[in-house]
Parts: C-alpha cells; sequence; structure tokens
C-alpha cells in the first residue's frame, strides 16, 4: 500500500467532514452566544453575534460542502 499513490478521494472526504465539523461547532458556538452563555470573552458579546455565528455555521455545514464538491467534480 505504501508504493501505491494516495487515493485523492480520501483526502476529500476528510475536508468535507472538517467543513460538516467546523460548521456544527459554529453553531453550537453561535448558539451559546445568543444564550449569554459562551465560554471565556464570547459571553459578553451581544446575541445579534450569536445569530450571525449560528447562522454562518448553517451555511457551512449545509451548503459549503457541495459547492467544494461541485469544484471537485471531474469534468465529464
Amino acid at each position: 500500500m505504501s508504493d501505491q499513490a494516495r487515493d485523492p478521494a480520501m483526502g476529500r472526504y476528510f475536508a468535507l467532514q472538517a467543513v460538516r465539523a467546523s460548521g456544527a461547532v459554529l453553531v453550537l458556538l453561535g448558539v451559546l452566544v445568543q444564550a449569554g452563555k459562551g465560554p471565556g470573552p464570547l459571553a459578553e458579546l451581544p446575541p445579534l453575534v450569536g445569530i450571525v455565528l449560528a447562522l454562518a455555521g448553517l451555511w457551512d455545514f449545509f451548503f459549503l460542502p457541495r459547492i467544494v464538491a461541485r469544484r471537485w467534480r471531474t469534468p465529464e
């Protein structure tokens, strides 16, 4: 296996999963900030920042992996 070339699909799969995981973390942080219970200095941010973080996380979780996968698609 070490003599063969590395499969690019495996790296792309893990990259897509990392994008989804970062989106989930952003949603969690956004909800915590909006509730005023964020970790450390994030607890002092206004609730609007939490809403923006949560919306960015949702976009990151649902739409960004599709956009990235579409760029990686092989041409027909």
